[in-house]
C-alpha cells in the first residue's frame, strides 16, 4: 500500500484499504470509527441519513482493534465501519418499518447482519428509509426527509436512501440495505455508488421483518468500489439449510460456466414507450464504448421477454403485501401512517385471483429470462429513467417532458427482482451539473461473479471513487482539506 493511502483521511478509504491499514498497524478500527463519526457529524444536519446511532460502536471498534493486535481478525474487513438499513433486524437496536412510534431493541441479528457482524464489521448507525420500504424516495413520518449529498435539495432515491446518502458523503464505506425493486441500484445511481442486487438465494434472508414484496427483496450493500462490493458479498453469501433458495444459489463455476466465446450484451435503452432523461441516455451510450473495448459484443434491441403484464400488476404487489402484514400484526397497522393503511385496505380488497395472476406472471418471467440468458450474457440498461428529483416528492411526475406515474423512474429495475437475477448499478460519466448517473448491468441467474468481473473492468477504465460531494457552505478546496 502506498504512503499516499496511509496519509489519506480514513473516511475517504475503501473498506478493503481500511482493512489493509489495520493489518499493517498504520491505523486502527477506533481511528476509522472516529473519522466516520466526525464525517457524519459534519454532514448529518444537511442529509438526515441516520435513523439511530449505535451506542456500542466504540466497544465494537475496540474489540476489533484488539483482534488485529493479536493477529486474529475475523475477516479482511474486521473493524470497517458500516451502516445498516433501519428495518434490517440488528441486535441491540430497534428495527422497524420506519412507521411512527417507538420500538424495543431487537434481541438478535437477522442472517445477513449476523454474517457481517461475525466478520467484525462495526455498526456505526442504522439509516433512514421510507415507511415499509415500498417507495423510491426516502422520507417518513418517523424520520423526516433524507437528502442527496450531491445536491441537498434532491432525493438520494430509495428505499435504501439513507444508506446511499451516508456512504456517498463518507460516513462509512459500506451500507447494508435491501433491494426489492431497485432499492439498492437506483440510490446507487443517484449518489455515485456501486449497488449490487445478487441472485435470489445467494445472500439468504432469515430472522428479519416480513417483506411485503413476495420473495423479491434481497439483502446487499452499497459501496464506493466494485472490489468492496465483491468483498461484502463474500461475507454475506453462502447456503443455509434453513433457506431453500440458498441451496440452489451458485457457488461454483460448474454450476455457472463462463462461456468460451466473446461475451454478448444487449443494450435496452427504452422499456416500451416509457420516457428516459436524455442526459442519462447520453451517459449510458458513452459507457457502451467501454464495454466494447473490453471485448463484449453489444447489440441493441428490446428486452427479450415480456414484462408489461407484470409491470401493470406491480403496484398491487406492495398493497397485497401490506394487507397481509397488517392482518398478521394489527398493532403495526395501528402505528402505520395513513397512506400505507390506505394501500393495505386496497390490497385487502384484491381478489385471490389477482395474487394468483401475479405469481403466474412471476414464474413465466423467471422461465423466459432463464431461456433468454442461454444466448445472452448481459442485458444493459440505464439504472434509472430520471435524474434525482425534489427530496420531498415521492416520485418525479415528468420525465423528458412526458407525464409519468409512481414507477416511471423505476422501469428498468423491478423486473430483475421478479426474475431472480443478479444486477449491478455502476457509476458512469456524471451529468453536466456533476450529478451522478448509473449504468445497469443484468446477468443470468447465478452469474454474479461474471457481473462483478465486468463491472470491475469497467471501473478501471473510468474510476469514480475519487469524486466526493462538497459540504454545503464549503468550497471544493475547503472540503478537500477536511
Amino acid at each position: 500500500m502506498s504512503t499516499e493511502v496511509w496519509s489519506t483521511e480514513l473516511w475517504r478509504l475503501s473498506a478493503l484499504d481500511l482493512g489493509r491499514l489495520f493489518a499493517t498497524g498504520h491505523a486502527s478500527p477506533v481511528d476509522a470509527l472516529e473519522a466516520a463519526q466526525a464525517r457524519a457529524a459534519a454532514w448529518e444536519p444537511h442529509l438526515n441519513a441516520i435513523a439511530r446511532e449505535n451506542p456500542r460502536a466504540r466497544v465494537e471498534a475496540e474489540a476489533s482493534a484488539a483482534r488485529w493486535r493479536a493477529g486474529t481478525p475475523l475477516s479482511p474487513l474486521d473493524g470497517v465501519p458500516m451502516t445498516v438499513k433501519e428495518f434490517l433486524v440488528t441486535e441491540g437496536l430497534p428495527s422497524t418499518y420506519a412507521e411512527p412510534g417507538e420500538a424495543a431493541a431487537s434481541s438478535h441479528d437477522e442472517l445477513p447482519v449476523a454474517r457481517a457482524r461475525r466478520a467484525g464489521l462495526v455498526t456505526l448507525a442504522k439509516t433512514t428509509m421510507p415507511e415499509f420500504a415500498v417507495q423510491g424516495y426516502t422520507a417518513s413520518a418517523r424520520f423526516g426527509v433524507t437528502r442527496n449529498p450531491w445536491n441537498v435539495a434532491l432525493t438520494p432515491g430509495g428505499s435504501t436512501g439513507g444508506g446511499a446518502a451516508a456512504t456517498a458523503a463518507g460516513y462509512a464505506p459500506i451500507a447494508l440495505g435491501t433491494d426489492g425493486g431497485g432499492s439498492l441500484r437506483r440510490p446507487a445511481a443517484h449518489t455515485g455508488l456501486v449497488g449490487l442486487k445478487s441472485s435470489l438465494g445467494r445472500v439468504p434472508r432469515l430472522g428479519g421483518l416480513p417483506s411485503p414484496l413476495l420473495d423479491f427483496e434481497v439483502a446487499g450493500a452499497l459501496t464506493r468500489t466494485v472490489s468492496d462490493s465483491r468483498a461484502v458479498l463474500a461475507l454475506l453469501q453462502g447456503a443455509d439449510p434453513r433457506v431453500l433458495w440458498s441451496r440452489f444459489a451458485p457457488g461454483s463455476n460448474a454450476l455457472c460456466p463462463r462461456p468460451e466465446r466473446p461475451l454478448r450484451a444487449r443494450y435496452v435503452e427504452r422499456i416500451g414507450d416509457a420516457p428516459l432523461d436524455p442526459v442519462i441516455a447520453a451517459a449510458s451510450r458513452r459507457a457502451l464504448a467501454d464495454l466494447e473495448a473490453l471485448g463484449v459484443a453489444v447489440e441493441e434491441g428490446g428486452l427479450p421477454f415480456e414484462i408489461a403484464g407484470l409491470n401493470a400488476l406491480w403496484p398491487e404487489i406492495g398493497k397485497i403485501g401490506l394487507a397481509r402484514l397488517f392482518e398478521a400484526d394489527p398493532d403495526l397497522a395501528a402505528r402505520a401512517s395513513a397512506p400505507y393503511r390506505a394501500m393495505a385496505e386496497e390490497g385487502a380488497r384484491a381478489p385471490a385471483t389477482r395474487l394468483a395472476a401475479i405469481l403466474e406472471r412471476v414464474q413465466a418471467l423467471r422461465n423466459a429470462a432463464s431461456a433468454a440468458f442461454a444466448d445472452l450474457d448481459l442485458i444493459v440498461t440505464p439504472a434509472a429513467a430520471a435524474m434525482p428529483w425534489a427530496a420531498e416528492a415521492v416520485y418525479p411526475e415528468v420525465i423528458d417532458g412526458q407525464p409519468v406515474g409512481p414507477r416511471g423512474h423505476a422501469v428498468y429495475s423491478g423486473w430483475v427482482n421478479a426474475a431472480a437475477l443478479p444486477a449491478l448499478s455502476l457509476p458512469v460519466d456524471p451529468a453536466p451539473d456533476g450529478m451522478p448517473i448509473g449504468l445497469h448491468l443484468v446477468a443470468g441467474f447465478g452469474q454474479d461473479d461474471l457481473l462483478l468481473d465486468l463491472a470491475e473492468a469497467l471501473e478501471r477504465r473510468r474510476p469514480f471513487a475519487d469524486r466526493w460531494p462538497t459540504l454545503p457552505g464549503k468550497t471544493t478546496s475547503e472540503e478537500a482539506s477536511r
